[in-house]
């Protein structure tokens, strides 16, 4: 009886301890006095952060919005790299260029040029948030508030995925698009077929990074970040709603293990070690 009490002790024990085995530590944060970041793009061979600085609210069309550029260590290096700006919020590069999404438009910059090459108006679209791209150089482009993905190729925009909730968060990795929708997680493959890898998350699901195969983390702009585990189990890693400290598009170093959390309204990038 007593070899028995034992046995489900340690059992117990073991299955509570993988439960949390994740953990965010805090790095650095930023002065707050980045004008509402809205999302974080780390650049691994120029070895920089670039940040989309709304500067005032998510669909406020008043060229205000820009995109600046952190050391990897937080320092400023120049909040206002890129100008004449709307709303700017999701990121990614392709070679020598970074696409952003702008209310209702993606405007392509020249990283080396430092200017805007062009910029795309994506009909039907209402206020773009992230992007993501495959390794041919197509564009994809979440609008939460349309519930659409649209396809950006060869400057023709399309509707890619629609009748959706409020997708969000875009990650293309090998052959399959990766989204948030409305607290979950899901995977599309290159013929459509939607894989469901994870729900029950806070609904307002933002930012997304894989840290290893079929593990994310994701971040909820209300303040939440999770650990999205192979077999879609979940660990909040952080949680700053009472504070109204806000977590919006994530970047990741997934070499060092860095993630980087832009805060909006509260004008802060932090850094964090995540283990």
């Amino acid at each position: 009886m007593k070899k028995n009490i034992i046995y489900f002790l340690l059992l117990f024990i073991l299955s509570f301890s993988g439960i949390a085995q994740h953990s965010l530590t805090r790095i650095w944060v930023t002065d707050t006095i980045l004008p509402v970041p809205e999302s974080v793009l780390y650049d691994k061979t120029d070895q920089i952060l670039y940040t989309s600085l709304m500067d005032g609210s998510p669909a406020e069309r008043d060229g205000k919005g820009s995109i600046g550029k952190l050391s990897t260590d937080g320092k400023i290096i120049n909040l206002n790299w890129i100008t004449g700006l709307n709303a700017p919020k999701g990121m990614a590069k392709f070679k020598n260029k970074l696409f952003v999404a702008d209310l209702t438009e993606i405007v392509i910059i020249d990283i080396k040029q430092q200017k805007i090459l062009k910029k795309i108006i994506i009909d039907d679209s209402k206020i773009l948030n992230d992007v993501t791209i495959d390794k041919k150089g197509v564009v994809y482009v979440s609008d939460p508030k349309v519930g659409k993905i649209f396809k950006l190729e060869n400057n023709i925009a399309t509707v890619y995925l629609e009748n959706l909730n409020k997708p969000n968060g875009l990650k293309f990795i090998d052959n399959n698009l990766y989204f948030l929708d409305n607290g979950s997680l899901y995977k599309m493959d290159d013929k459509k077929n939607k894989q469901l890898l994870a729900e029950g998350m806070e609904e307002n699901t933002d930012g997304i990074e894989q840290i290893a195969d079929n593990e994310f983390i994701v971040s909820c702009w209300t303040g939440v970040v999770y650990h999205v585990n192979k077999d879609g189990s979940k660990e909040i890693l952080s949680d700053t709603r009472k504070e109204e400290y806000y977590s919006a598009d994530i970047g990741l170093d997934n070499e060092k293990k860095i993630v980087y959390v832009p805060s909006l309204f509260k004008k802060t990038i932090t850094a964090y070690s995540l283990r």
